[in-house]
């Protein structure tokens, strides 16, 4: 029940997030390994980006792979919440005097996020455009791609972006579950009211992008990249290779592109997942008692 709970709040917090992961995925592909200033710019900011896209594209492109989204989403936080949630109703995450350990939170959050990411990793990769155009949906482009480059082919970047998600992951669960523990020590909100877990998530949701933009940069042109015949990327070795080739040629400030387009996507994303996680499975474990 946990994983279920887990991957519906998760896709609850993506039909609204999803037209802010299409705006974030334009401006990081933007320039790519081109130094300022040599490049037209198509998106000058967030809402312009918003703009653009909306009037050259229209509207339904704003969600664009809502499908894949979805099924990556149930999938990976599905796995990824649901693990960590049996953990802490395990009492794994507290020391053996009962209180809250950012430590073993931290473990867990980036263990579960493992689990999570690698499974949905070949959603992941339609979701953000692997050969864009080519595939009339999400199961065929699975079919054609696993078919043309097997499993590996399927799994393309799933070990390159493991450490965008251990330290995605762990930064958001250990924060969030912090900061939970600590409004609950401090008694600002009545115990087990909504806002603890508004709160928490909203700071989990600043916490999480200033540690993820530089690996979310990275992880998306990974999948992005052209490949050759057997499948391998033709500009990136791999997410290290990606990260140091994107702050030698565009500046530590590369690293970090979109990431205002990052905050409006995973802010949120952050927020409601977190909020509609964390009250799905009070509400659960009310009725259950």
């Amino acid at each position: 029940m946990d994983f279920l709970m887990s991957g519906l709040a998760a896709c609850g917090a993506c039909v609204f997030t999803n037209p802010l992961e299409v705006v974030k995925t334009r401006m990081q592909l933007q320039g790519e390994l081109q130094a300022p200033g040599t490049y037209q710019r198509h998106y000058r900011n967030v809402f312009h980006a918003f703009i653009t896209i909306g009037k050259v594209d229209g509207l339904a492109a704003l969600q664009k792979g809502l499908a894949p989204a979805l099924l990556y989403q149930f999938l990976m936080n599905g796995i990824r919440l649901g693990t960590y949630g049996l953990a802490e109703a395990g009492g794994y995450l507290h020391t053996a005097e009962g209180t809250h350990s950012p430590a073993r939170s931290a473990a867990a959050g980036a263990m579960a996020g493992i689990m999570g990411a690698y499974l949905g990793s070949p959603i992941y990769m339609v979701r953000r455009g692997f050969l864009p155009g080519t595939f009339r949906g999400m199961f065929q482009a699975l079919t054609e791609i696993g078919q043309k480059h097997g499993l590996v082919g399927l799994w393309r970047g799933a070990l390159g972006g493991l450490p965008r998600v251990i330290v995605g992951s762990s930064t958001q669960l250990c924060t969030f579950s912090s900061t939970k523990d600590l409004l609950s020590q401090w008694e600002i909100f009545p115990p087990e009211s909504w806002k603890l877990a508004l709160v928490a998530a909203m700071v989990s949701g600043i916490a999480v992008v200033l540690a993820m933009a530089p690996f979310d940069v990275a992880c998306t042109r990974l999948y992005n990249q052209p490949t050759d015949a057997q499948g391998k990327g033709l500009m990136y070795r791999g997410i290290l290779d990606a990260l140091l080739q994107t702050a030698r040629t565009e500046g530590i400030f590369g690293m970090y592109k979109g990431i205002g387009a990052s905050y409006f996507r995973l802010g949120p994303h952050t927020i409601l997942s977190l909020f509609f996680w964390d009250q799905l499975r009070s509400l659960y474990y009310t009725y259950t008692k």
